[in-house]
């Protein structure tokens, strides 16, 4: 499958209020956000409908797909379902300077070949919808930070429960004012 997705805008598009649909599966491999790397094994399915507005083509429709990304806290990989909205706006003829309301990042040029590249806005629509901080579960109680085992499993043994308070303590700004005699 390609790496890439791309659609050719025929001539009866150029007039207005006409409309298209086009849809298709595209191999988007890794989506990185931030530090967290999101994996699809399968290809994200995409749908878009290509209307035209009289002085541009409005891209607008949706991408899906389930991908997989490591646990913020024990690193255990974590399935998510994500589907997000694809929006674009092209303006037609490259003589026009913008569009009244939009900024210069909120509108792309229909290039000479007609050809749309749907990649960043495919990537654009499933980035709004990753997690901002990936988790297995809500209650993930992580790694412990003295032997590296996942504490979902179980207590490890190994006297880290101690670390952890500690490492928590050291987390909290006022875990001071527990030291504080007042008698």
């Amino acid at each position: 499958m390609a790496r890439f997705a791309t659609i050719k805008i025929p001539a009866e598009l150029f007039a207005p209020a006409e409309s298209s649909r086009y849809e298709g599966l595209f191999d988007l491999g890794t989506l990185h956000a931030g530090s967290d790397e999101y994996r699809f094994s399968d290809p994200v399915a995409w749908e878009v409908d290509v209307t035209n507005t009289g002085e541009a083509l409005l891209v607008s429709g949706r991408a899906s797909g389930c991908a997989v990304v490591d646990c913020a806290r024990c690193l255990d990989e974590v399935e998510f379902d994500l589907e997000g909205e694809i929006e674009g706006y092209f303006l037609i003829g490259s003589e026009q300077d913008g569009v009244e309301g939009l900024d210069d990042d909120e509108f792309d040029v229909l290039p000479a070949n007609h050809e749309i590249d749907l990649v960043p806005l495919i990537e654009a629509a499933l980035l709004v919808e990753v997690p901002f901080v990936p988790l297995c579960r809500d209650d993930c109680a992580g790694l412990c930070p003295n032997c590296g085992a996942n504490l979902n499993e179980g207590d490890c043994g190994c006297g880290g429960d101690a670390a952890v308070r500690e490492f928590d303590e050291a987390a909290n700004p006022f875990s001071v004012l527990k030291r504080i005699d007042l008698g």
